[in-house]
């Protein structure tokens, strides 16, 4: 039986979705992990002029993001559906758990 796929027209209609896909803990720690090495990486290639560390970057953020997904959460990375919705979710719900506003 195939399933039919979810449109969202907007992030804002999207969100709730992608919190929903990340409602275990341990696999959004390891988004808030991949996301924090992302930035660490990033900074440390502008200050060292080590650019070639700029291919790190997609490792170290999915990396950690899909083993969440397929050993945690047990489900498949909206980022396979919905790339560029998903990438500005990661960022939001990471803001998210820094501010406190979503449960670590």
């Amino acid at each position: 039986m195939q399933t039919q796929i979810q449109r969202f027209n907007t992030f804002t209609e999207f969100y709730p979705f992608y919190l929903q896909e990340h409602s275990n803990a341990t696999c959004r720690r390891l988004h808030f992990v991949g996301s924090s090495l992302v930035l660490l990486i990033l900074v440390a290639a502008i200050v060292t002029g080590h650019y070639v560390l700029f291919w790190m970057m997609p490792f170290a953020g999915y990396g950690f993001a899909w083993i969440g997904h397929f050993f945690f959460e047990k489900n498949r990375p909206a980022t396979f559906t919905y790339p560029i919705y998903s990438l500005i979710g990661d960022w939001v719900m990471y803001k998210d758990m820094l501010v406190g506003k979503i449960r670590w």
